[in-house]
C-alpha cells in the first residue's frame, strides 16, 4: 500500500488524542458475548444431551460448526470496512485480526466436516464415502455448502505469505472476494438443515439478525457510503507528477474533498473512471495533509493498478473508499513522536509530520532506503525538519537477508531493538507510527515491543512486499 496537500500551521503543544482504548474492549466483549451466546444456544438446544448420550462426536461437529459460522460472520465485519471499528483497530490491526480469524474459521469449519462426516458413519470408514454422497446429493444446501468451502479454501490458501507473495495485488484482492462468495453459498445449508434453525425459535431470530447486520453492513459500508461520498459532489484529477522513474504523485480535488474529514497519515480505496482496472480499487495514503480543495497521494509503480496511473489524465472522474488507517494525530497520547518508514510507506508519515502540533525536538523521522536516490520526499522531510526543530535521518544500504530485519546489512551486528534504541534513546517514551513492506515493519514493531514501547503506543500500516 502506498499512501499525500498544503500543511496547516503547526500549534507549539502537543495534541493527545484518544487512543480508541474503549472501542476496542467494546469490541473484544462483543465477540466473546457472541461466542457466548452460541455456545449457550448450542446447550439449549440439546449440546449436553447429546454428549452424555453416545451422540458426543455428532454434538461436537454441531458446535465446531457453529463456532466456525460465527468466525465467519466476523470476518465479514472486519472486511465490511465499518468506519467505528475501523476507527478503533487501524487497518494494521485489523488486517491481523482478518488473518488470524481466517485461519480459525477454516480449521473450525474442517473440525466441523470430520466430526460431523464420522458421527454419521458411526466411525466406520467404509461408511464416510456413502456420507459425503448423501449430504451432498440429498441434504439440502449440500451442494452449496461444499462450493463454499472450496471458495473459502481459495482465500485460505493464496492468504499464507508464500502463496501471496507469488500474486500481484490485483489477482490477490479477486481471489480474496471469494470470502464474500463462500460465506453467502455456506448460508443456504445453516438455514435449511441446521438442526439450531429448524429446532429453536430463539436461534434462528438471532442467526438471522446477525446475517442481516454482517450483510447490511457490506452494503452500507462497502457500497452506498462510499458512493455517496463521490457522487454527491464531484472529485478529479489535478494532476501527475514523477517523483523518481517508478514513483509518482497523483493530486485530486474539487468540492467533494471538503466533505471527506480526511486526516494527514490516511489512506483511501481509488478508483479512477476511464482508467486501465478502474473497477478494481487500490490502497493509496495521502503523502500530505489535507487541505479542504485538495489531496494528494503518491504510490510506487509495482503492479498493474499503479502502473496505470501514469496514464491518469486531468478532468478523470475519481471514486474513493475511505478515509482508512490511524496514522493521524488522532491517536496520538505523546507528546514525542517517532516515525519510521520504508520507501513509498514514509509517504503517509511526511502528512503525518507536518499535520503534527510539536515543539522542537518532539518528532524524530527515521526513513528507510535501500539508496539515497530512491528516498521520495527526503528534501522536503529535511525541509520541514529544519524548519520545526525535527530530526530527520536516512538509514541506507539494502535489507538483511538472513534474518527478519528491519536494518540495512551494514548494520546486521546489531540487534534490532539496540538499533532503534540507538537511534532514538527516549524510544520508550514516544508515540511510534510505522510504514512500509509487511515484513519490514512488522520487525520495526517487534523491535519497538523489546525496546519497551507499549503495544498501545505502536500504529502500523504494512503494504504487500
Amino acid at each position: 500500500m502506498s499512501r499525500t496537500a498544503e500543511a496547516p500551521v503547526l500549534d507549539a503543544s502537543p495534541e493527545p488524542g484518544p487512543a480508541g482504548q474503549g472501542r476496542r474492549e467494546v469490541c473484544l466483549g462483543a465477540v466473546w458475548a457472541l461466542l457466548l451466546v452460541v455456545t449457550s444456544l448450542w446447550l439449549a438446544d440439546g449440546g449436553v444431551h447429546d454428549l452424555l448420550d453416545g451422540a458426543a462426536v455428532t454434538a461436537l461437529g454441531r458446535l465446531a460448526g457453529l463456532l466456525a459460522s460465527a468466525s465467519l460472520l466476523m470476518q465479514v465485519l472486519v472486511m465490511a470496512r465499518v468506519p467505528w471499528i475501523e476507527q478503533a483497530w487501524g487497518s494494521g490491526d485489523l488486517r491481523r485480526i482478518h488473518r488470524l480469524v481466517g485461519f480459525g474459521s477454516m480449521a473450525l469449519m474442517g473440525t466441523h466436516i470430520a466430526l460431523i462426516t464420522a458421527g454419521y458413519a458411526d466411525a466406520s470408514i467404509n461408511r464416510i464415502w456413502a456420507v459425503v454422497v448423501d449430504f451432498v446429493v440429498n441434504e439440502p444446501g449440500g451442494l452449496l455448502a461444499v462450493a463454499g468451502t472450496i471458495a473459502l479454501l481459495m482465500v485460505v490458501v493464496t492468504s499464507v505469505r508464500v502463496a501471496r507473495r507469488r500474486l500481484r495485488y490485483e489477482s490477490w484482492h479477486l481471489l480474496h472476494l471469494y470470502a464474500y462468495v463462500g460465506a453467502g453459498l455456506a448460508l443456504p445449508h445453516q438455514l435449511w438443515d441446521g438442526q439450531e434453525f429448524t429446532r429453536s425459535t430463539a436461534a434462528s431470530v438471532f442467526w438471522w439478525s446477525l446475517y442481516g447486520m454482517c450483510a447490511g453492513a457490506v452494503v452500507a459500508f462497502r457500497v452506498v457510503l462510499p458512493l455517496w461520498r463521490s457522487l454527491r459532489a464531484p472529485i478529479r484529477v489535478l494532476g501527475v507528477h514523477h517523483e523518481t522513474p517508478t514513483v509518482l504523485t497523483v493530486t485530486v480535488g474539487g468540492p467533494g474533498v471538503r466533505y471527506l474529514h480526511a486526516r494527514g497519515g490516511q489512506f483511501f480505496h481509488w478508483r479512477f473512471l476511464g482508467a486501465p482496472g478502474w473497477t478494481r480499487a487500490h490502497p493509496y495514503s495521502l503523502s500530505a495533509p489535507p487541505d479542504g480543495s485538495m489531496l494528494r497521494f503518491t504510490a510506487a509503480m509495482v503492479g498493474n493498478g499503479s502502473a496505470a496511473l501514469r496514464h491518469l489524465q486531468p478532468g478523470s472522474r475519481v471514486l474513493i473508499e475511505g478515509p482508512y488507517g490511524r496514522l493521524h494525530s488522532g491517536t496520538r497520547t505523546r507528546p514525542k513522536v517517532l516515525l519510521v518508514g520504508a520507501g513509498t510507506g514514509v509517504a503517509p508519515l511526511r502528512a503525518l509530520f507536518e499535520s503534527l502540533p510539536q515543539r522542537p525536538g518532539d518528532v524524530q523521522i527515521l526513513h528507510r532506503v535501500r539508496s539515497r536516490r530512491e528516498a521520495i520526499f527526503s528534501d522536503e522531510l529535511e525541509t520541514l525538519a529544519a524548519r520545526y526543530g525535527a530530526d530527520y535521518r536516512l538509514v541506507e544500504g539494502r535489507r538483511i537477508q538472513d534474518r527478519a530485519s528491519w536494518l540495512p546489512q551494514a548494520a546486521s551486528g546489531w540487534a534490532d531493538h539496540s538499533a532503534l534504541q540507538h537511534f532514538c534513546p527516549d524510544v520508550a517514551e514516544r508515540e511510534v507510527y510505522i510504514c512500509g513492506p509487511d515484513r519490514w515493519a512488522a520487525a520495526v514493531r517487534a523491535a519497538a515491543l523489546r525496546a519497551r514501547v507499549p503495544a498501545r503506543h505502536i500504529h502500523a500500516e504494512y503494504f504487500h512486499d
